[in-house]
């Protein structure tokens, strides 16, 4: 298997899972984490020796727990660790890049204390393919749109960065950053196509804005 840029049928059939509440992977986006219970410790460990690759998944409150832990959604993304360093105290310092979401058709026997699922990458062949698919004309929609927003939440931006970044990689990275809730994350994620990722973006941060502008009034 092409590490970097692997094809449909060499993606792995069962795949461990890291479910984590508002940690968002998107293709080709990347996700900073800091390892340090066991089981995920054990599980970067595992992971290393096996394709470097495991899932990101968000807990759903909605469904039912199960004998290995809180119900899940039934879409998540696999990443590849492109980075890892290890801290003095024994901790894992990794990046993942999202390469491809998957449905999850079973969860399988733990290992090691982590989850693990059987995951159907084949709704998501296009993942695989950088096809830059957002519309230009949504970029000034997002901008007049995040600065506002960014405002409303105290958050500082670099913007020259934040101007500086391809269309369809802003998408992607406001998405994975932005501080939305489980369920927004959610449907960021299994947005068919990166124009629909994009028009959800947009629709978000007019939402939160308009919803904070009304607390402010409100009091």
């Amino acid at each position: 298997m092409s590490r970097l840029h692997p094809v449909l049928d060499e993606l792995p059939a069962e795949i461990a899972v890291f479910p984590l509440p508002g940690a968002l992977l998107l293709p080709r986006g990347r996700l900073p984490l800091n390892i340090f219970e066991p089981r995920y410790l054990a599980m970067v460990e595992d992971s290393l020796a096996n394709k470097r690759m495991f899932g990101m998944i968000q807990p759903n409150t909605h469904a039912p727990a199960g004998d290995t832990g809180p119900g899940l959604y039934r879409i998540g993304c696999l990443g590849r660790l492109s980075h890892f360093s290890e801290t003095d105290d024994g901790r894992y310092l990794i990046t993942l890049t999202g390469v491809a979401r998957f449905v999850v058709r079973q969860e399988l026997t733990m290992s090691r204390g982590y989850r693990r699922v059987a995951a159907d990458f084949s709704p998501f062949g296009a993942d695989l393919v950088e096809t830059g698919g957002v519309d230009g004309s949504v970029r000034g929609d997002i901008l007049d749109a995040l600065r506002p927003y960014f405002a409303a939440k105290g958050i500082d931006a670099n913007w020259d960065a934040v101007e500086a970044m391809p269309d369809a990689m802003l998408v992607t990275t406001l998405s994975m950053l932005c501080p939305f809730d489980t369920a927004e994350k959610q449907a960021l994620l299994e947005a068919p196509t990166e124009a629909d990722r994009a028009a959800d973006l947009v629709a978000l941060l007019r939402m939160a804005l308009h919803e904070a502008h009304g607390s402010h009034q409100a009091s």
